[in-house]
């Protein structure tokens, strides 16, 4: 995948996550705000009910003390029908049908008493109650012998008594509105009702909230409130009541929650967790998929300069083996034992370092798959260095340098391979030799800890960048020096190194400052 392919991918990932948390963040933001609208509506409601109970229970109160002293006054002082009459004949049946609708009206004189004040002062007050009848007469229409009437026979006579109820009605409610708009409002409701309205009718609605109440008159609060009431424009919600019939009033009834925040985000607080869960999966899936391609474009990377340097490692040994061959073929020196026997090694040993090359790799591989079987024994530490300097040190001399070695462990033995652990120093000495541009200098030093040893090798090579040095254990990868080749190897060596010391619980890590040199250090658990 090429890096402008792979830079797309990304920027569309990118745009299409943060798309989907846009679009999850404004609807957990949509539904809180439909929320609290749906919330206020109900609280409305729920105000408006409230303010209308309280009233017709007002009235009603009126209404059954006004009843029982009309019930004790007994007949009424006075009354009157005023009537309506309206006659009409059938010409067929000879029937007569007399309506009659009148108004009866009674009145009672009812005691100040009954007001709870004495604004109407001593004299008895006068209260009118209306009521409807209806008369409907049937009669039949006798002739005589000369074609006049002169008799009438009754068939049928229904009465109907019933109130005059709209008429009747807004007389009582306004009246008993007026008197009782001049009572305080302690005495026309309790803090108690209004509680028990309120919890009543929030939870009809299944609302379960804690709420604070009051009623407040022109503005002002009255002794009607409970305790931890505070008056807040932007989150009080009210209501008018103690209407009068036009439906003004001084009065308001006011509820707050305190808690209307969490309560809110409480309703959609199960289907914002799980919003946020597959959210949060999402987004892991979204930088395990960028890591993965960003991994795999390193890893093509790595390996593609990995066969560069493989096959560059092969065309040389390769090459001397065709040389060779050609040589031998050639009829002047196959007759010759001593140069035949000089390509013959030649041969070999290009053959044998070739096979070298190979078993590295497939040591590398074995190791990850758990597959190299590494048995361990009590060895020397202080031998196993001086049998690996003995392996690297006519390089060293070749190159007009040399290779230090300052043993001061006193405890020296530990359990390992004695193979393995050989080609582990090799191997971090010859990196040492390789990346020294000038005359390799390498010193080896030992020392003992409380239960381990430690060996440092130190060079003064080209040394690494901090960038190279968190790397440089990691398989196939070798630091870029401009021309790939320069450096003959694999960038195995190293990862060869921290799995043999790792399964020989032991630690390694480096020290490195670019343009100065290099510090291995290889921390081994002693017996």
């Amino acid at each position: 995948m090429n890096k402008k392919l792979l830079i797309l991918l990304i920027v569309l990932m990118t745009l299409s996550l943060l798309g989907i948390i846009f679009v999850q963040a404004y609807w957990i933001k949509k539904s809180i705000e439909d929320k609290e609208e749906q919330f206020y509506q109900t609280v409305s409601q729920v105000l408006d009910n409230v303010a209308s109970k309280i009233e017709s229970r007002e009235i009603s109160d009126y209404g059954k003390r006004f009843v029982a002293l009309k019930d004790s006054v007994g007949k009424p002082s006075e009354y009157q029908i005023r009537d309506i009459f309206y006659r009409e004949v059938d010409e067929d049946s000879r029937e007569v049908t007399i309506y009659n609708h009148g108004i009866l009206k009674e009145n009672y004189n009812i005691p100040p008493s009954f007001f709870d004040n004495d604004l109407l002062g001593d004299s008895a007050t006068t209260i009118t109650s209306y009521t409807s009848k209806t008369v409907e007469t049937v009669l039949k229409e006798n002739f005589g012998m000369d074609g006049k009437s002169y008799s009438y026979t009754p068939i049928k006579k229904i009465t109907k008594f019933g109130d005059i109820s709209r008429f009747e009605k807004l007389q009582f409610e306004e009246f008993f509105r007026d008197i009782a708009n001049k009572l305080p409002v302690h005495k026309r409701v309790s803090k108690e009702e209004i509680k028990l309205l309120l919890e009543q009718e929030f939870k009809n609605r299944k609302i379960e909230i804690g709420f604070e109440y009051g009623i407040y008159s022109k503005g002002l609060p009255t002794s009607v409130k409970s305790r931890k009431f505070k008056f807040d424009p932007e989150t009080v919600n009210r209501t008018a009541i103690f209407r009068d019939t036009e439906g003004k009033t001084d009065f308001s009834l006011l509820v707050s929650f305190p808690d209307k925040k969490g309560y809110l985000i409480g309703s959609i607080l199960g289907m914002a967790l799980i919003t946020f869960l597959f959210t949060t999966i999402i987004l892991i899936t979204y930088v395990g998929a960028i890591y993965q391609l960003i991994r795999q474009k390193k890893i093509s990377e790595i390996k593609t300069d990995f066969i560069n340097n493989m096959t560059h490692e092969f065309k040389t040994p390769i090459a001397t083996i065709n040389l060779a061959v050609e040589a031998i073929k050639n009829p002047s020196i196959i007759g010759d034992k001593e140069k035949v026997g000089r390509y013959l090694q030649m041969i070999r040993d290009e053959n044998k370092r070739m096979h070298a090359q190979v078993e590295n790799v497939l040591r590398i591989s074995k190791l990850e798959r758990n597959q190299l079987d590494i048995s361990k024994e009590r060895v020397d530490v202080h031998d196993i260095i001086e049998d690996a300097v003995t392996h690297v040190e006519l390089i060293v001399s070749d190159r007009g340098g040399y290779i230090n070695t300052h043993l001061n462990a006193k405890r020296t033995d530990v359990l390992a391979n004695e193979m393995h652990f050989t080609n582990v120093l090799v191997n971090v000495m010859d990196n040492a030799i390789k990346y020294s541009p000038e005359a390799p200098k390498v010193d080896i030093y030992t020392e003992s800890t409380k239960n381990s040893i430690v060996i440092k090798i130190k060079d003064q090579g080209s040394g690494m960048s901090k960038a190279v040095l968190k790397k440089v254990f990691e398989k196939f990868y070798r630091e870029h020096t401009g021309d790939i080749h320069n450096v003959k190897g694999h960038g195995l060596g190293l990862a060869y190194v921290k799995k043999i010391i790792e399964d020989h619980q032991g630690e390694v890590y480096a020290e490195s400052e670019k343009g100065k040199g290099s510090t291995f250090y290889i921390k081994l658990p002693i017996i």
